[in-house]
């Protein structure tokens, strides 16, 4: 394997990031709980890492601040243009896949 430098390899991430991003905004009609039964993690998931990260490096990022990032526009516009009921079977697929306590 090559070996990258510590400012490649966060370059490199960070690129990865942008177009797992890019991606995600293009691909609206993959709804989150599609993306959550099928890799167990959505974009609010991407958004509250994001947040995560920026407060661990003492950057005060709030939730809708994150999702804003990640989403590309308000999460609550996105919302209204983009997000459609869950299915039955969605939801079931949802419940049986999540971790048990």
């Amino acid at each position: 394997m090559t070996e990258l430098t510590p400012n490649q390899q966060t370059a490199f991430e960070a690129a990865a990031f942008r177009r797992l991003v890019a991606h995600l905004r293009e691909r609206s009609d993959v709804q989150n709980i599609d993306l959550m039964n099928l890799a167990g993690f959505c974009r609010n998931c991407l958004s509250n890492w994001y947040r995560d990260a920026a407060n661990e490096a003492g950057v005060a990022l709030d939730k809708e601040q994150s999702r804003e990032i990640v989403y590309g526009m308000p999460y609550e516009e996105w919302r209204t243009l983009n997000q459609r009921e869950a299915s039955s079977e969605q939801k079931a697929a949802f419940e049986a896949s999540r971790p048990k306590e």
